[in-house]
C-alpha cells in the first residue's frame, strides 16, 4: 500500500528557451484591424502628433509568437515553479498560508483592476471606503489610534516608522541628541537595517543564554538620552513571545524614547493580544503574511504602519479620511514625513485583507491564532523525536507560538549534513524549503518551519516524515542529501556570489551585447 505521507514528487523539467529565442519573424498572436477610414479622417496621423523625441527610431524588438506558443511557454514555466497550490510551504517568519480564491477573484474584478489611482476621488468612493474601514479594523486589532496603508513591505514599514520617530524627536528639538535605535538580535534583521538606513546608530541586544530573552539590566544600561527608540519583533523569530515587553517599554519611555514593535509574526496572537495595550507607540502588520494576501513574487507586499495619537500627525501622506458623507485623501498634513511610496498603497492587498477579516470576524481571528499555535507545537513535539534535531532554549520555552527555530547542529557535527543541505533535499519531496528566514545565524545550523492555521494534520505528518527520512539519509548515506535536489527542474547550483561584472546580464538586450549575438 502506498505511503500517503511520502507521496512521490518530481517537478516538470522543460528545456525551455527564453521567450526571445522562440517564434519566427512575422508570426503574430493576433492581427489588429486597420482603423476605419472615417476615424482616420477625423483623427489624422496620430504619430505626427507625437513629439519627435517620443517617437521610436525603430520598431521594438519583441518576441514574435502565435498565441498557442505564448500559452505553452508560460504553462511550462509555471510547471517548473512551486507554490501553495502545488504543495506545502513552510518558510519560517513569513506565514505563507492558504489564500482564499474568492479573495483573488475579488481583487481581479474589473471593478478594481480597471481603476486608475489618478482618478478623481469622487469616482473611487468604494475603494476608499474599503481602505478607510481596513485601517480602522487594524487600529482595533492592534490597539493603535491611526494607520497608514502606504508601506509596501516589512522593511519598508520599519524604515517608515524610523522616520516617524525621527520627525517626532525633531519636533521636540532633540533629533541631534537622539541618534540611537536599540534592537534585539532575534528580531527581524530589518529592525536593525531600516533604522540604520534612516541614519540612526543601531545598538543590538543579545538574548540571555538561560532564558532566550534580552537581559533587562542590559537594556537599562544602554538606554539613555541618546535613545530615539526601541525597534524589535515580538513574538521573536524563535517563536518566543517576550513577556518582558511591558518592562522594556517602561525603560525606553523613561529616557524619552519611543517603542516600535514589528508585528510581522502576528499570526499567533491575532485577536488575543493587542501590542498597543502593552505600551508600544508604533507597529506594523504584513498583510501578505498574517492577513492572507499572497506572499512572495506574486504578492505584492503591503505593510501598514500603526501609531498612537501623538504620532499620527507625522504619518505619510495621504491618509484616507471620511467627512461623514465622502471618503477623501488627506494631503493637508504639514507635519507629515511626506510620501513614502507612489500613489496610496497596494490596493489588491487591501481588498484581500479586508475580505479575509470580514469573513473571519473577531472570533475567527482568535481561532486562526489558536490553530496556528496548536499546529506549531504539534510539529515541535514530533520533530524533536528525530535524530539530529534540537530546539535551543527548549527547556525554558518548550511551548512556542507560530514558529520555532530549531537547530541541526548535531546532525551537522555527526554527518556533515547541515541546514543548507537539508534545505535542498526537502524540495525533492514536494515541500518548499522551510529554512530561509533565520538570519543571523546565532543559532547554529538553524531551520524555522512555520505551519500556519491552514495546514492540515495530514500535511504536518507528511512534513514530519520527510524530515525523518532526510535524517535517516544523513546518518546512513549523506551524499544523497548533499547532492540534492534530485527531483527538481534545476539541479544543485553554485550559490557563491558573482563578483565579475562581465558576467552580469540583467536584460536580454545586455545578454546579447555581452555575447555579441
Amino acid at each position: 500500500m502506498r505511503d500517503k505521507k511520502m507521496t512521490g514528487y518530481h517537478a516538470a523539467s522543460w528545456n525551455e528557451p527564453i521567450i526571445y529565442e522562440l517564434g519566427n519573424k512575422g508570426r503574430r498572436g493576433s492581427i489588429i484591424e486597420r482603423i476605419e477610414e472615417e476615424v482616420e479622417a477625423a483623427v489624422g496621423d496620430v504619430v505626427e502628433h507625437l513629439p519627435d523625441k517620443m517617437r521610436r527610431k525603430e520598431l521594438p524588438k519583441l518576441p514574435e509568437l502565435s498565441e498557442p506558443e505564448v500559452v505553452r511557454h508560460f504553462i511550462r514555466l509555471s510547471q517548473q515553479n512551486f507554490g501553495t497550490d502545488s504543495g506545502i510551504i513552510y518558510i519560517g517568519t513569513c506565514t505563507m498560508k492558504y489564500n482564499p480564491k474568492v479573495n483573488e477573484a475579488l481583487a481581479r474584478s474589473t471593478k478594481i483592476a480597471d481603476i486608475h489611482p489618478s482618478q478623481d476621488t469622487e469616482t473611487i468612493q468604494g475603494v476608499l471606503e474599503i481602505m478607510y474601514r481596513l485601517k480602522k479594523w487594524l487600529c482595533e486589532i492592534s490597539g493603535m489610534d491611526e494607520f497608514s496603508l502606504q508601506p509596501r513591505g516589512g522593511a519598508h514599514a520599519v524604515y517608515t516608522n524610523a522616520n516617524v520617530m525621527k520627525a517626532y524627536h525633531k519636533s521636540k528639538g532633540e533629533i541631534d541628541q537622539r541618534n540611537e535605535i536599540i534592537t534585539t538580535i532575534v528580531s527581524h534583521p530589518c529592525n536593525a537595517g531600516s533604522p540604520a538606513a534612516a541614519g540612526f546608530k543601531v545598538v543590538t541586544l543579545y538574548p540571555d543564554e538561560e532564558t532566550g530573552y534580552p537581559d533587562i539590566e542590559a537594556l537599562k544600561g544602554i538606554a539613555s538620552k541618546n535613545t530615539a527608540g526601541l525597534m524589535m519583533t515580538d513574538p521573536y523569530d524563535t517563536g518566543v513571545f517576550d513577556p518582558n515587553i511591558e518592562e522594556y517599554v517602561k525603560i525606553v519611555h523613561e529616557v524619552g524614547g519611543l517603542v516600535a514593535i514589528d508585528q510581522a509574526n502576528a499570526n499567533g496572537i491575532l485577536g488575543i493580544l493587542r501590542i498597543g495595550d502593552v505600551g508600544a507607540d508604533l507597529c506594523h502588520f504584513n498583510l501578505h503574511k498574517s492577513f492572507s494576501a499572497p506572499h512572495g513574487s506574486c504578492g505584492p507586499g503591503s505593510a501598514p504602519i500603526g501609531v498612537k495619537q501623538e504620532l499620527s500627525k507625522f504619518l505619510p501622506i495621504p491618509l484616507v479620511e471620511f467627512d461623514g458623507s465622502n471618503y477623501y485623501l488627506d494631503y493637508d498634513r504639514p507635519d507629515s514625513i511626506g510620501k513614502v511610496a507612489g500613489f496610496f498603497g497596494t490596493v489588491p492587498c487591501f481588498l484581500k485583507a479586508y475580505a479575509w477579516i470580514m469573513s473571519m470576524g473577531l472570533e475567527g481571528l482568535g481561532e486562526t491564532s489558536e490553530v496556528a499555535v496548536i499546529n506549531n507545537n504539534y510539529l515541535i513535539k514530533k520533530l524533536l523525536k528525530i535524530r539530529g534535531v534540537s530546539l535551543p532554549w527548549g527547556k525554558q520555552h518548550p511551548f512556542r507560538l507560530q514558529e520555532a527555530r530549531f537547530s541541526l547542529e548535531k546532525m551537522k557535527v555527526d554527518t556533515g549534513v547541515g541546514t543548507d543541505d537539508v534545505n535542498r533535499r526537502i524540495v525533492d519531496f514536494g515541500v518548499q524549503k522551510a529554512f530561509t528566514s533565520h538570519e543571523p545565524w546565532i543559532i547554529p545550523e538553524p531551520f524555522t518551519p512555520e505551519p500556519p492555521e491552514t495546514t492540515s494534520k495530514e500535511d504536518l505528518d507528511r512534513f514530519i516524515e520527510i524530515v525523518r527520512q532526510i535524517s535517516r539519509e544523513a546518518y546512513t548515506d549523506p551524499e544523497i542529501v548533499k547532492m540534492a535536489p534530485h527531483n527538481c527542474s534545476i539541479s544543485k547550483i553554485d550559490t557563491s556570489p558573482s563578483t565579475d561584472p562581465k558576467k552580469w546580464a540583467m536584460t536580454w538586450r545586455t545578454y546579447l551585447k555581452k555575447n555579441k549575438k
